[in-house]
């Protein structure tokens, strides 16, 4: 079904991001892709897909890819769209209209497919992926996890026979993840070849056949999945893998003496067009501490963050800061959010240069310092968007330390992380504890949440 044959590649002509990849995928395998991030994972998923060479000029290219017997190289892509179905790790990345069904089903509006059929097959998607409640919506009105479940029915829509998951979970919360473990499990069933690119391993468990772990651009190791599964924590760890198993109980690490600044929200409620989004949400929070926000997909955990950092006004509530309300510019002038989609807030050439942005009072020690700690210091002279999706989030998590803000708002930073990156993500949020930083982290990673913060509290 997919062979790849000697394949080396460079963006940009000179450095190789894969080397002398060799794969065979045979019909109806669920094949999943790991390693470190920046090893070269996502690179495989766009020989498939041809978003290489097809979409990247001046790249490098050697060897040569086929799905079904079609030189991938050589075929027209909206050829290969027919054959090979894509979900990215943003699916806002590949929505085209605003109205759900009109997202379902434009890839087979674009292919001319008659228009019996479309609604045929609408309908048919519908009932199979069990998307009742995505239907007839503002895709721009939905919560992450809705979103990744549009993007993968407007590709079963489709019926193409190979589909292709870049870190579909990034931004997921569990419920999330087994509606979309579930329709992972239905394609198979209908013999289709998926390969998956992920970081967040431990829902595939039960439906992996092979693993291909690649480490600096070259295919290190191949697994079976019983093989997989026996791998000890240790070696799962060096190998920069996540956990195996989910099942991690929660820890609360709530430190009473701490008396220092202190952050009240009481009774905070946000609206949308007269649609209450959360409500009566109430928690104190001191410096140096680190809390926890969890909650299912569209419970209002973002709109929350954007409220606290002065980006939205919250429609009922206080937030008080020393005893004192904090109006919604001082809210902006205390706290830094990194968002959930880092390319919202990734603006410099370069960087380095995007760092040296943040504050006038940040000196290229503290910055040589940040970049190595998150594994940048070989990318500074790089564009942002040059980035892997793991190394921009890093890029956005230095920029807010380096922002000098006392209150810091994570949301989701971990997503498209490592075991390895994850964990120095956490040990950075730590030290910044130290620092009497009051930190807020709103995130789906039980793994994370549970290594990294003092208590949680749920929206």
């Amino acid at each position: 079904m997919i062979s790849i044959r000697n394949v080396s590649f460079s963006y940009d002509g000179k450095n190789s991001v894969l080397k002398n990849i060799n794969l065979d995928i045979k019909k109806g395998e669920c094949i999943l892709l790991c390693g470190k991030s920046g090893c070269g994972k996502t690179t495989v998923t766009k020989l498939i897909n041809g978003l290489i060479p097809h979409f990247y000029e001046g790249c490098s290219v050697t060897g040569e890819v086929t799905v079904n017997g079609e030189n991938i190289f050589q075929t027209e892509i909206y050829e290969l769209a027919q054959m090979v179905g894509s979900v990215f790790q943003n699916p806002k990345s590949q929505f085209f209209n605003l109205d759900s069904d009109a997202e379902i089903v434009f890839g087979m509006e674009n292919s001319g497919v008659n228009p019996d059929i479309i609604k045929e097959r609408l309908e048919l998607t519908t009932q199979a992926l069990r998307i009742e409640k995505l239907r007839h919506r503002n895709v721009f009105s939905m919560s992450g996890g809705e979103k990744q479940s549009l993007a993968f029915a407007s590709v079963y829509a489709m019926n193409p026979d190979v589909y292709v998951l870049d870190e579909p979970t990034a931004n997921l919360d569990e419920r999330a993840i087994d509606i979309l473990k579930t329709q992972i499990k239905k394609v198979k069933s209908e013999g289709k070849t998926i390969l998956i690119s992920e970081h967040r391993i431990y829902f595939l468990k039960e439906i992996i056949d092979r693993v291909i772990y690649i480490e600096d651009g070259e295919i290190e190791k191949e697994f079976t999945r019983d093989e997989f599964l026996l791998l000890n924590d240790n070696d799962r760890i060096r190998m920069g893998l996540r956990t195996l198993d989910n099942r991690i109980s929660w820890k609360n690490k709530y430190n009473k003496s701490l008396k220092k600044d202190k952050l009240i929200v009481k009774d905070l409620a946000y609206k949308y067009k007269n649609k209450e989004v959360f409500t009566k949400l109430s928690f104190e929070v001191s410096s140096g501490e680190i809390l926890g926000v969890t909650g299912y997909n569209g419970a209002g955990k973002t709109t929350f963050l954007r409220c606290l950092a002065g980006l939205l006004p919250f429609s009922d509530g206080d937030i008080q800061y020393n005893g004192k309300t904090l109006k919604r510019r001082k809210r902006n002038k205390l706290s830094y959010m990194i968002m959930q989609d880092v390319n919202h807030q990734l603006f410099s050439d370069c960087v380095w240069n995007e760092c040296k942005s943040l504050s006038k009072e940040v000196d290229c020690e503290e910055i040589s310092t940040i970049l190595k700690a998150f594994s940048l210091d070989n990318w500074k002279q790089h564009h942002p968007m040059a980035l892997s999706g793991g190394q921009k989030q890093r890029l956005a998590i230095a920029t807010g330390i380096l922002s000098r803000k006392r209150i810091l708002l994570f949301d989701e930073p971990t997503s498209g992380l490592d075991y390895e990156n994850m964990i120095a993500v956490s040990g950075m949020i730590k030290k910044l504890s130290n620092q009497d930083f009051m930190i807020i982290i709103v995130s789906h990673d039980k793994e994370f949440l549970s290594c990294t913060c003092n208590r949680q509290v749920k929206i």
